[in-house]
């Protein structure tokens, strides 16, 4: 997803020329991991097939030169009413059905729809704000079985039951079951940096929203 402000005369000095904003995927850049903490200088975007396309997608976006501000956000799993990830999600927890996806140790970075249509917008509008944002909330500790415990109680649902790995596998096919069953501890650091405040930055809130 990308936007770009409405363009200027080219007459016009460098600093009033159009900004460039585009959204690209945090959890499949940064390499998953039970351990490491990633922030907006971390390396990745080299280990396998999607954080090769989420590379390939911001150098796309990316324009030459220096004339013009440019920002790429990278987000978490969003978290909106009528679609996404959490639409998916809803049914099997409804029922009484949900649960942590393979162990459940994994970590889950997330944002609420919100709070990522707020930073794009803040990165448009804000001058000072350039380069790499990480579009998650700042609850960045979150687990998978964290996650299917919070969504359980907004729902006033139990959320003990696992979904077993090999189901995941069988399911989306083992490239796109790894961004499922492994995940990354992502922190925004350089988004609170510069300033932007969060709507939602609490797991249970988001979901009391997306749900109700």
């Amino acid at each position: 997803m990308s936007s770009l402000r409405p363009g200027c005369p080219a007459a016009m000095p460098p600093s009033t020329w159009p900004e460039r904003t585009s959204s690209t995927l945090s959890e499949a850049y940064y390499q998953p991991s039970l351990t490491a903490e990633y922030d907006e200088d971390s390396p990745g975007g080299d280990f396998d097939f999607f954080s090769n396309l989420v590379t390939k997608w911001e150098a796309a976006a990316r324009l030459p030169g220096d004339s013009t501000r440019q920002v790429v956000v990278r987000s978490g799993v969003v978290l909106g009413r009528g679609g996404g990830a959490i639409s998916l999600m809803l049914l099997p927890f409804r029922l009484g059905l949900g649960g942590p996806i393979g162990s459940g140790h994994q970590f889950f970075p997330w944002i609420h729809i919100r709070d990522l249509v707020g930073i794009l917008t803040h990165a448009l509008e804000a001058n000072h704000v350039q380069g790499v944002l990480n579009g998650v909330a700042p609850a960045s500790t979150t687990t998978n079985a964290a996650f299917a415990q919070a969504l359980g109680a907004a729902l006033g649902r139990p959320a003990f039951l696992p979904l077993p790995s090999i189901a995941v596998q069988a399911v989306y096919g083992r490239e796109r079951a790894i961004m499922l069953l492994e995940g990354q501890k992502v922190i925004p650091r350089r988004t609170l940096a510069t300033g932007y405040q969060y709507s939602f930055p609490e797991l249970g809130a988001a979901l009391k929203e997306v749900v109700a």
